[in-house]
């Protein structure tokens, strides 16, 4: 393909303009021109194309009927490269989404649905970064944030919730066959974690009974503890967010099921201006929807709370 009948594109445009607003000089303060410049624009197109585009009568311009279909086309082919240019300008200076995470929330349950989301919204393209408490948006460059509701909200920040956190006892499901009551947590090994020391206390709290102690072993992160579970060295308490694919599998079971604890996972974000932004949200809503409806709890108990809400 060759473009050697085009006239020069310059001349398009000043045309174009000039029809468009019926006159020389609407043209040129539109195309920062002076009134001579617009006109030997138009002038030189004439003398390409070999025919007069205007009747010209007392500084009167009129187009033509050929003028008048060729602008209409000039004007088509113009938004087209200006909406191209305009794509390729935006995408030359965007940089990539940046979602920070909990580290266990993250390697558990978003990174195993990432493929879904590169189907969903295949251009999108996506950082992830893994933290976990007040969010330094600014000072970070973090576009969205998943966090547990377990420090104050700044504020400009808008909390969407997702799930709620729901908190139980998990192992293998050989070690789980031999645990059919809280008191027999007393045979096995509770692993712990120094991110969430009092989670065993916690759950405890919510039992009828009591049990004695166990023998103990702590690991430094939930993740980690959660692997040892799954290793079958013991019994860990896990969020159902965590295992709730595991649980799915049969690589892991819940032998006490799980129940709320009062707090709760959101998706933060400043005001959305970015269309990925908008993408991105509804995405991980209908991830978060679809872990609600995993959670052995009726609808009722599962309405979206707001970030101070206990």
């Amino acid at each position: 393909m060759t473009w050697t009948d085009l006239p020069p594109l310059g001349t398009l445009v000043a045309f174009e303009a000039t029809v468009r607003h019926r006159g020389v000089s609407k043209a040129a303060a539109e195309l920062h021109l002076t009134h001579g410049a617009v006109s030997r624009q138009i002038q030189q197109l004439e003398r390409t194309l070999g025919t007069t585009l205007f009747e010209r009568r007392n500084r009167a311009m009129t187009p033509t009927p050929a003028a008048t279909a060729l602008a209409a086309a000039v004007t088509d082919a113009l938004t087209l490269l200006s909406s191209a240019a305009r794509r390729v300008r935006h995408a030359a200076r965007q940089t990539p989404l940046v979602l920070s995470c909990e580290p266990t929330l993250l390697m558990r349950w978003l990174i195993p649905r990432l493929p879904a989301l590169s189907q969903a919204a295949p251009g999108l393209d996506l950082h992830l970064s893994a933290a976990g408490g007040p969010v330094p948006f600014d000072r970070k460059g973090i576009d969205l944030a998943i966090r547990r509701n377990d420090f104050e909200l700044p504020p400009g920040v808008h909390a969407l919730w997702l799930f709620d956190e729901l908190t139980g006892p998990i192992c293998t499901p050989e070690l789980a066959r031999r645990i059919t009551k809280p008191a027999d947590l007393a045979e096995v090994s509770r692993l712990h974690t120094r991110t969430r020391p009092s989670a065993w206390d916690d759950w405890a709290s919510g039992q009828s009974t009591a049990f004695p102690p166990a023998s103990e072993q702590t690991f430094e992160h939930f993740y980690l503890s959660l692997q040892a579970a799954a290793a079958g060295l013991g019994v860990a308490i896990g969020s159902h967010a965590f295992v709730s694919d595991d649980l799915t599998t049969g690589r892991l079971a819940a032998p006490f099921g799980f129940q709320p604890d009062g707090s709760a996972y959101f998706l933060l974000t400043r005001t959305p201006d970015d269309p990925r932004i908008t993408t991105l949200v509804a995405w991980l809503r209908d991830q978060a929807q679809e872990l609600n409806q995993r959670q052995d709890r009726p609808p009722t108990a599962r309405r979206p709370r707001t970030w101070n809400q206990t």
